[in-house]
Order: C-alpha cells, then sequence, then structure tokens
C-alpha cells in the first residue's frame, strides 16, 4: 500500500488533506506503548473521586497548553455527570457531527426505510420510446446494479430505446458545500453530493513506476471516470531506495491535477481516490455502456436537472432481507404510459453503519439531503426532528452533514445527550450497532489494541487538521455504563498525539470502580 493511503486516517477519518500537512505523520507508532503504560498503572481501578486529577494531568501536559479541550461524561442510566470541562461551549467536532446526522435520519425515516430511485418507461415491450432514470440521492449503487438492470431489460425482450434520459434532480444547496476547503473538493473524500450517484462518485488514480527515469504509469479504474479528467503528469520514476516524494497538486476551478516528484522502482503502486468531476454525465454515460454491452441500442441519451421531480422514497415490507433489491413490473405486449421500475438501497440501518463506522462523508450528505421538504430545508429539518429528543436547538450549529466543515459548531453537551437519549429510543440498537468497536471495527479498528476498552467501547472519531475528537458509550467492567464526548481544538499537535491523549483519557475512564 503506497504512504499516502498508509497515512490516510490520521488527518481526516476519511481525507487526505494537503501535502503541506505531512509533516502531522510523525510518531504514528508511539500511542500503544503508551496507552500501554496507562492500563498498568489503572489496573486497581479509579474512584470517580480521583477522575478529574487523573484526566487534568493529562490535557494539562505542557504540550497541550495552545490547545482547546471540551469533555463532558455521564453515566448512561442515572444521567449523573462524572466529568464537565466547557462542555456547553462550540467547538469544530469534525466527524462527529455524523451522529447528530444519523440520529435525526433514524428518527425521522426508521432503520427499514430505504431509497427508491425510480425508472420510467415508455413504449412497446421491445422498443422503447424513453427510459428516464430520477435520481433520489442513494449513495449506494453501483456499476454492478446498473449491468443487473441492463440485464434485466434484455432479458424482457427490450431491444431498442429512442431517448435515454437520466434526471438529477436540484437540491436547494450546492452539490459541493462551499463551505469545504477547494483543495480537498477533488478528493473522493470530498466529492460532488447530487441525486444521482454512482460508485459512491469516485474514481482510482494509480501510479506504477516501470522505468527508472520514465514518467509513472497512469491505471485509472474506470474509463469513463478518468475522461472528466487532465492529468499533468511530471512524476518520474526513480531508482531504487529514494525516498517518497510524490505530490498531487490540484488546480483551482478546473479538472485538472499536476503530478511531481518521484517513486522508487520498488515501491508499490501509489493510488489515489479522486472525486467524479461530473456525476450526472458519468451514470450516463456507465448506464448508456451497459445497455450496448447488452445489445440494447440507444439512439439518444441525455441528462438534466428538473425543479420538481423529488420523490419522497418509501420503505419496503421486506426489513429482513440486507441486500439491494430490484423490483421490475412484468411487461405486457404494450406498455402503459409510465411502467415503474425502480431500484432500491440497502436499509437505512445499513447506511447509517457505512456512515458512522466507516465515516463515509458522501453517505453522511446524502442521509442529510433526505430530511430535505418542500417546507422544511434539511438542517432545519435535521433540527426539528432531533427536537424530539428535547435537545437545545441553540447548543449546536451545523453547515453540513458529514463534519468536513469547519463551520461546524457544537458543544459536547449536545453529543453526550443524542447518544443518551437515542439510547432510550426504539431506534437504540441500530444506532448503537452503527458506531465503530475499539480495535474490532471501522475507524477504530487499529485503536486501543491490547488495552481495557478493547471491545467494550462504541464510537465515533473525528479528525481535521489541529482537530480531534471522540463520543460514545463505553462500558466498564466495574461501574455503571458511561457515555462521554472529548473534543480538542485548535491544536499544532499531530493527529497521533491528539489521538492518544484522548485514549488515555477513555483507558482511565474504562478502570472506574464503585467506591466509598
Amino acid at each position: 500500500m503506497s504512504l499516502i493511503l498508509t497515512l490516510l486516517n490520521l488527518i481526516c477519518d476519511r481525507c487526505l488533506q494537503p501535502l503541506g500537512m505531512l509533516i502531522l505523520f510523525v510518531g504514528i507508532n508511539l500511542p500503544q506503548s503508551s496507552l500501554a503504560e496507562v492500563s498498568q498503572t489503572s489496573d486497581n481501578g479509579i474512584c470517580p473521586a480521583q477522575l478529574a486529577t487523573e484526566i487534568e494531568e493529562i490535557i494539562e501536559e505542557d504540550k497541550f497548553k495552545r490547545s482547546r479541550w471540551g469533555i463532558f461524561i455521564k453515566t448512561l442510566d442515572a444521567n449523573q455527570t462524572l466529568y464537565d470541562l466547557d462542555s456547553d461551549k462550540y467547538f469544530i467536532p469534525a466527524s462527529n457531527v455524523k451522529l447528530l446526522t444519523t440520529a435525526a435520519a433514524l428518527l425521522q425515516f426508521g432503520s427499514h426505510f430505504r431509497i427508491r430511485t425510480p425508472v420510467y418507461l415508455t413504449g412497446t415491450s421491445h422498443h422503447l420510446s424513453s427510459l428516464r432514470i430520477v435520481g433520489q440521492g442513494d449513495p449506494s449503487l453501483t456499476t454492478d446494479d446498473l449491468k443487473t438492470l441492463a440485464k434485466q431489460l434484455k432479458d424482457r425482450g427490450i431491444k431498442q430505446i429512442d431517448r435515454l434520459i437520466v434526471e438529477d434532480t436540484p437540491l436547494t444547496t450546492p452539490i459541493i458545500n462551499p463551505t469545504w476547503e477547494w483543495e480537498d473538493v477533488h478528493f473522493a473524500y470530498a466529492t460532488a453530493v447530487n441525486q444521482l450517484i454512482l460508485n459512491e462518485n469516485e474514481v482510482t488514480l494509480t501510479l506504477i513506476p516501470k522505468t527508472v527515469g520514465a514518467p509513472l504509469k497512469l491505471v485509472w479504474s474506470d474509463s469513463i471516470a478518468a475522461r472528466q479528467w487532465q492529468i499533468e503528469n511530471q512524476a518520474i520514476a526513480a531508482s531504487q531506495g529514494t525516498p517518497y516524494n510524490i505530490q498531487i497538486s490540484p488546480i483551482l476551478g478546473q479538472a485538472s491535477l499536476k503530478l511531481t516528484g518521484e517513486l522508487s522502482i520498488d515501491s508499490e503502486p501509489d493510488t489515489f481516490s479522486l472525486a467524479i468531476v461530473n456525476p450526472a454525465n458519468y451514470f450516463l454515460e456507465t448506464l448508456h455502456q451497459t445497455l450496448i454491452t447488452e445489445s440494447i441500442i440507444v439512439n439518444h441519451r441525455s441528462s438534466s436537472r428538473v425543479g420538481n421531480a423529488h420523490l419522497q422514497p418509501t420503505s419496503h415490507l421486506h426489513k429482513s432481507s440486507l441486500k439491494k433489491i430490484f423490483i421490475v413490473n412484468q411487461f405486457p405486449n404494450n406498455l402503459p404510459k409510465q411502467e415503474l421500475i425502480y431500484l432500491e438501497s440497502e436499509p437505512l440501518s445499513t447506511l447509517v453503519k457505512k456512515i458512522n463506522q466507516d465515516s463515509n462523508n458522501l453517505y453522511a450528505e446524502s442521509i442529510l439531503n433526505l430530511l430535505f421538504t418542500q417546507s422544511s430545508l434539511k438542517l432545519e429539518n435535521l433540527k426539528n426532528t432531533l427536537s424530539q429528543l428535547n435537545l437545545p436547538a441553540n447548543n449546536y450549529d451545523l453547515t453540513d452533514g458529514s463534519g468536513l466543515s469547519r463551520h461546524n459548531l457544537v458543544t459536547p453537551e449536545i453529543f453526550v445527550e443524542t447518544l443518551r437519549l437515542m439510547d432510550k429510543t426504539n431506534e437504540a440498537k441500530t444506532y448503537r450497532d452503527s458506531l465503530a468497536i475499539a480495535s474490532v471495527s471501522g475507524t477504530l479498528t487499529n485503536r486501543f489494541q491490547n488495552t481495557p476498552v478493547e471491545g467494550i467501547l462504541q464510537a465515533k472519531t473525528g479528525t481535521l487538521a489541529g482537530v480531534s475528537a471522540l463520543t460514545g458509550y463505553l462500558t466498564p467492567l466495574h461501574y455503571s455504563p458511561l457515555v462521554f464526548s472529548i473534543i480538542v481544538n485548535q491544536s499544532p499537535l499531530p493527529a497521533s498525539e491528539l489521538r492518544t491523549a484522548i485514549d488515555e483519557i477513555v483507558i482511565l475512564l474504562s478502570q472506574l470502580k464503585l467506591c466509598e
């Protein structure tokens, strides 16, 4: 795996910050040893009265004197506060925002809800006048899904389509959030969030060294997506042992990238995940190609954005199925004016797990878009929905649903109360199961290994340059279950050091015991 991919999670849960931030990667292998030391010193357990002193020993180290901490810790059932540091103050929360997005979606739609993408047909059963797909923001559609659709059409005798139309229905906000940093939006973690999404609007570019002194070979994962990018390749293969120094530089406002630097001839291929430049056209061209492969003739194709075609997806009766399904009506000899086919996503329970465990930004923004209605903007509706939990709306101010924006402001208290109150709803199990588990799954797979926290923490991570957060449920062996939120902002330290300090605090919490 390339150096870039190996270090990917250090700066952002699902993003790669500008290469100028590579200095932050120093010391990534340090955390586990220091965490083990904390575990050893806590073997005898900690009384609640000692907790404040132990936490402050960590966060008041000299290296944190320019950092800003917000911490809130409560018992889950008794609602007893164990520690509070600026829990009512605003912080940039990074991907912890996803906790609010997924809570609102589950409350609004329920865990069995599926996103339905309709396909409209007109014409005869062999010769269609039109085939029209209306995007509904399903982030999980893939090329394989379109191949299945094309095969089903062929199996039912369709041989020709006069007009192939895809409609990317607009929302009231841009498909790329204007508060995201411009260097990010060329990469897959900050791709466009439209209504016709295919392959997560992502394409992979791999750099392969072939001959010393020659330009690196460029290999794309998708030839249709590759046509949307212009690459100026000045990167070359270097002799064995040459230090890695590849740089990929986006050009503001253009679908262009400049590659520079050297990759040693003995290196593994270097892979970058890039955004699809024009998602609707990519969807259209890919669908067209799949139809051609099935020997279905397409005479004309077009993509469009329509103003009033936003259809509210509906839930599906087969609640136990976790597979994406296609429901195709039986075609009579003469089709009615609009015979409906539809493609369905997996249940919302599966989608929110992708959001919270893997910290997938596209999925989070797509789920937030579902909250848009004709009478309420999506962020307004998010607040309205979370008001069911009696959360004070003035304790958070959001700009997106994924946490990529530095304009998001949330108090640690809101995160704790969201998790605590969601645990009392019908969606409690789905919500908790969507979180990463320490040393087991998601963004916590490589954290808390060989510590007492392993397997007893379910939490959401959050990382931007200078920002680190962890919010979750913890079940100590000798104390009541806890819910907590720890956020550090305005720090010049590497992400690895911030995470180590946060993890030390969580290990302390795992050692809590009842004391006289």
